[in-house]
């Protein structure tokens, strides 16, 4: 009976330590899964709540810059389209990109965004920027409407190596997240950076083979230039829509797919050694 009581105490405190221990950490990032849905459905939502076109954006922003990098590339520098229609050639890579550059600028953001929450309940913090990843992959299912598009235009009959797609779409995801949950991680302690994410991106577009082949930059510096793990990404792509008509430079790739494994390692730990102090300084 005394045993009862005690349970029953009403003096009795109940302590809440979140998981610190990965022990701990990954149980807790399936028990909070239903948040993680959460989360993502009402990002969905808010992407495409009170919009005149809806999901159309998903189409619209990347077909408007295929055109322009189309032109700018392709008319006037007069750069080489490995024998394929330019905007097919930009395509390929814009899609990619534009999944990428999303996650990266969404995800950097989202600790932030869900500030209300971080600084009142604990669940694993990880939820927020995965969560954000999930609406910009249905705009990459969505956008892949300009490609199917522009097969009917030109007649063009893609590779039988498009089965190997979700490898590198996969590939982008990982940098994707890399890179996000450092951004994420940083911002909440030196807010300045979100200016930052913004313009790196922009200058990511052009310095990664989005608007042109890689095959312009000269062989000896084609594993450097692959320090860019887009690029691997992007020759992943092209390859695997067009076949023979892109080489795949596999230790250029194999480059791009360590340091995007690097990036997705060191944010990780970063994250998770800064995650317990978000609370006190967000």
């Amino acid at each position: 009976m005394a045993v009862a009581s005690e349970r029953n105490d009403p003096r009795r405190e109940l302590v809440i330590r979140p998981g610190h221990h990965d022990s701990e950490y990954l149980p807790d990032l399936w028990r909070y899964r239903e948040l993680f849905y959460f989360l993502a459905w009402r990002d969905i939502l808010v992407r495409y709540k009170q919009t005149v076109i809806g999901a159309a954006w998903a189409i619209v922003k990347p077909l408007l810059t295929i055109g322009v990098l189309s032109y700018i590339f392709g008319k006037l520098a007069g750069m080489p389209a490995d024998g394929v229609p330019y905007p097919i050639l930009v395509a390929a890579a814009m899609l990619p990109w534009q999944f990428f550059a999303s996650s990266v600028s969404d995800s950097s953001n989202s600790l932030l965004a869900g500030s209300e929450l971080v600084a009142k309940v604990y669940f694993p913090r990880l939820i927020l920027p995965g969560s954000s990843m999930v609406v910009n992959l249905i705009d990459f299912a969505v956008s892949c409407v300009i490609l199917v598009g522009l097969f009917v235009v030109y007649r063009f009959v893609p590779s039988p190596a498009i089965v190997a797609v979700p490898l590198f779409l996969l590939l982008a995801a990982v940098t994707a997240a890399g890179l996000g949950l450092w951004f994420a991680a940083l911002i909440v302690r030196y807010r300045d950076i979100r200016h930052l994410v913004p313009f790196l991106l922009q200058l990511g577009l052009f310095a990664s083979p989005v608007g042109f082949s890689s095959d312009v930059v000269p062989a000896d510096w084609q594993l450097l230039y692959a320090l860019n793990p887009m690029v691997g990404v992007i020759d992943g792509f092209r390859w695997s829509i067009l076949g023979g008509a892109h080489e795949l430079h596999a230790p250029a790739v194999a480059v791009s797919v360590v340091v995007a494994v690097a990036l997705l390692v060191s944010g990780l730990a970063y994250f998770r050694r800064v995650e317990r102090t978000f609370a006190d300084v967000i």
